[in-house]
């Protein structure tokens, strides 16, 4: 069976990822301390906004918390997957590795995006889990199948809409070797994810939802926690992450043509 293959392959991945990651376990300590810095720090800034307001967007601090939380696991995923592997595409292509990804018995894409795993970042995952049980308490969400399944559908969504848009800006690499910067743009756009789609203006939501889809990667998992989010945001949710997806995939084996191998 292929899945049976792809995942002996992740498992094994996963095991040389961590093997390497626990050869220092001081690390570990480390890198907790940081995700609960880095959540305290966001929180703090989150707080100022609320200072002088009761609501923003028409949020209260409580409910702005839920946002806060799901930007931290999805940040987490990103320091766990996405950044460690995705950047590396630059150095096939200047050290013309690529060459050896694309002998290999097995999807150039899978291999480029899930070979190396940070550990760290399940840490930053932890805490933002924990923020997200904590919100549950305090603002007295009744915990049911239907919650389940509706944030695990959203959350999957906004996962896989944040690993398109990693891919197509890493893909861009075959042309353009120096992308850094425009990774880095792409996390100070997503770093507006922390905070309520409703508290920018009407062309800035438009924005975020047409053209950085910021509002389907936070605000619509959080919506799911008050029971604001409507069924077409969700099914619109759902087509938008398919697209991404496919043509995320479409972008990879179009850019895969204009790559020069090494040996050639």
């Amino acid at each position: 069976m292929i899945i049976n293959k792809y995942v002996k392959v992740y498992s094994k991945f996963l095991h040389t990822s961590l093997a390497s990651e626990l050869e220092y376990k001081a690390n570990i300590i480390i890198d907790l301390i940081t995700a609960i810095l880095s959540l305290v720090g966001s929180i703090f800034l989150l707080s100022i906004f609320f200072q002088s307001t009761e609501t923003i967007g028409g949020w209260e601090f409580e409910q702005a918390l839920i946002i806060q939380g799901i930007y931290t696991i999805l940040n987490g995923i990103t320091n766990t997957w996405f950044n460690p592997n995705l950047t590396e595409i630059v150095k096939h292509i200047r050290e013309g590795t690529l060459d050896f990804v694309l002998l290999k018995p097995i999807d150039s894409q899978f291999f480029i995006s899930f070979k190396k795993i940070n550990p760290s970042g399940l840490l930053e995952i932890i805490v933002g889990f924990s923020l997200l049980l904590y919100c549950i308490r305090i603002n007295q969400i009744n915990i049911n199948l239907s919650f389940l399944f509706q944030f695990l559908i959203t959350i999957t969504c906004s996962i896989c809409i944040l690993y398109s848009l990693w891919f197509f800006i890493s893909t861009t690499t075959i042309w353009f070797v120096k992308t850094w910067n425009a990774t880095e743009v792409l996390r100070s756009f997503l770093y507006l994810g922390r905070f309520p789609l409703n508290s920018f203006s009407f062309y800035l939501r438009i924005f975020f939802s047409i053209f950085i889809p910021i509002a389907f990667i936070t605000s619509i998992p959080s919506e799911i926690f008050l029971g604001l989010a409507q069924k077409w945001k969700i099914i619109l949710e759902l087509i938008i992450s398919g697209i991404f997806l496919y043509f995320s995939r479409r972008f990879w084996i179009f850019a895969l043509k204009f790559y020069s191998s090494a040996s050639s």
